[in-house]
């Protein structure tokens, strides 16, 4: 089915990524794994903290509850918020997933502005939705108002002029070489400003 504007690819995308699942963190563990990621003996990591080497070696073994002071002692250590010795890490284990999309092979998704080459279309439960864009806009007007969705995105221009309008912000014209990077949230429109159509590669992020 053909995507008529880049919101709803968007959403299609985010709503195949599926939902988050949180599992509780077990904090002697997650200390423990904080400091060998950064190389660190646990003689090291109690000095950094100014804690006892017995007191972290209990915390990590779950033999005691640290105190709040002891936690901001801790996290400064490690250099974190508090918050971020209860957060899971992002990802326990190497997917090792990859696609490859050579030139020509994406996915064609034609807009009235816009012509839309979605890469990596086969991975799914993407974070990023990457996608290069032939800009075929060339007023502002030629737009229903502005583009808006949720998260963020970067673009690189691959070929040729842009203008980047965005709600906030003053026009910016945009050469091959020039990026930019916004809140996706913030209305914004590209027209090109070539004789012929000017190409980028955007990057959305789906979370």
């Amino acid at each position: 089915m053909a995507l008529t504007d880049p919101k709803s690819m968007i959403r299609v995308a985010r709503e195949a990524g599926g939902e988050a699942h949180v599992e509780p963190v077990n904090l002697g563990e997650r200390v423990r794994e904080l400091r060998r990621q950064r190389g660190w003996t646990l003689e090291e990591a109690a000095v950094r903290a100014g804690l006892a080497r017995s007191t972290l070696s209990k915390i990590e073994n779950g033999q005691m509850s640290p105190t709040y002071e002891a936690l901001k002692k801790l996290a400064g250590g490690l250099a974190i918020g508090v918050p971020q010795l209860f957060t899971p890490p992002s990802r326990r284990q190497v997917m090792g997933r990859m696609s490859v999309t050579k030139a020509g092979e994406g996915q064609s998704q034609a807009t009235v502005t816009y012509e839309h080459e979605l890469l990596a279309s086969g991975l799914t439960k993407k974070q990023m939705l990457p996608y290069r864009a032939v800009i075929r806009a060339r007023e502002l007007e030629e737009f229903d108002g502005w583009v808006r969705h949720d998260g963020e995105e970067f673009l690189y221009v691959l070929t040729g002029v842009i203008r980047l309008y965005t709600e906030f912000y003053e026009p910016v014209d945009l050469r091959r070489g020039d990026s930019a990077y916004y809140d996706a949230a913030m209305g914004h429109n590209v027209i090109s400003l070539s004789e012929e159509d000017a190409t980028i590669l955007w990057v959305t992020s789906l979370v």
